[in-house]
């Protein structure tokens, strides 16, 4: 799966997961937040989320610190 982290406008960290199928930039136009703080791809793994790559479209790659929000994201959606 392909991913992007905004800053939402209280300045927090969004990650937004999907498909392969979709180019970076096409997401980011349908998304209201100005900021790109990363992109590139995610994989699931046994051990939890593994952040890769980049978005040349976007000029934004992906950082060590992404698959910590992603799961950080996922787990809030839990409580």
């Amino acid at each position: 799966m392909k991913y992007i982290i905004f800053e939402d406008f209280s300045g927090q960290a969004i990650p937004v997961l999907f498909p392969d199928r979709i180019e970076h930039g096409e997401l980011r136009e349908q998304m209201p937040y100005s900021t790109v703080l990363s992109a590139g791809y995610v994989n699931s793994t046994g051990q939890g989320f593994v952040c890769h790559g980049e978005s040349k479209t976007l000029a934004a790659s992906a950082k060590p610190e992404d698959a910590v929000v992603i799961q950080l994201h996922f787990q809030q959606g839990e409580a």
